[in-house]
């Protein structure tokens, strides 16, 4: 079915880190915006006379007017040049919503969560519904790999998270920086290599991995050979972008 490409609006844009810019859009055609938690949306525009798109997860809770998106550069990259330009009121094309990383009709179990970079973005916009699973008896595990800690998006907020709820854990994994001072949910290494001190169990957990491609494999892989079906593991690549 081809898709429906609507413009959109900027109404805000502020990094967030110091690398990781954060985009607001609102329709500017007078429509909803409708979406589920862990889908994404495309971006699309023009550069030297060819139409291209770039895919970015929505990073707000879904009921608002309004949606997030957070990009993280890439160096020469079309989409870094045309998004780092826009100012508030700048109108641009989008279409979507599209994927199904979501959260499924589960029975109570336990969500272990990896991304890497951005890659937390649909995990954020989940919050209030994990919140209603955890008071369903469900548990949640949130593990973040970066490099540094200037660069662990919106971990305010998953550490507040976990502050209200007894059921969820967030970490930070830094694979190059390690702050001379760490806090409790700060550890280092990459982050596929935390989710092994989890005891991991294949007929327990259902497993979330988004970002880094080589984070999903090398995390797919472990988990197959621990005896994790397909059906328990649910994944989102965020591929280099093509420039």
């Amino acid at each position: 079915m081809p898709f429906k490409i609507f413009p959109m609006r900027v109404t805000d844009s502020r990094h967030v880190t110091p690398s990781i810019l954060q985009l607001s859009f609102e329709r500017d055609d007078g429509e909803k915006i409708e979406y589920q938690a862990g889908q994404f949306i495309n971006i699309h525009f023009e550069n030297d006379g060819k139409k291209i798109h770039r895919s970015y997860s929505i990073a707000n809770t879904p009921g608002g007017e309004w949606l997030e998106i957070a990009m993280s550069p890439v160096e020469g990259g079309r989409a870094t040049t045309l998004l780092s330009g826009l100012s508030v009121g700048d109108v641009i094309e989008g279409s979507g919503p599209y994927g199904r990383f979501i959260l499924k009709d589960d029975e109570p179990t336990r969500y272990v969560m990896l991304a890497t970079g951005t890659g937390v973005t649909p995990y954020r916009a989940m919050l209030p519904l994990l919140e209603e699973r955890i008071a369903r008896g469900f548990s949640v595990d949130v593990l973040l790999g970066i490099w540094r800690r200037e660069e662990a998006l919106y971990a305010d907020e998953f550490l507040a998270f976990a502050e209200q709820q007894p059921g969820f854990t967030f970490h930070v994994c830094y694979s190059r920086d390690m702050p001379d001072e760490v806090a409790d949910h700060e550890c280092e290494g990459y982050v596929q290599a935390r989710m092994q001190q989890l005891d991991m169990d294949p007929e327990r957990d259902i497993v979330y991995l988004c970002g880094n491609p080589d984070m999903v494999d090398q995390a797919t892989a472990w988990l197959k050979e621990l005896g994790f079906p397909i059906a328990r593991l649910r994944r989102e690549k965020y591929l280099p972008s093509r420039r």
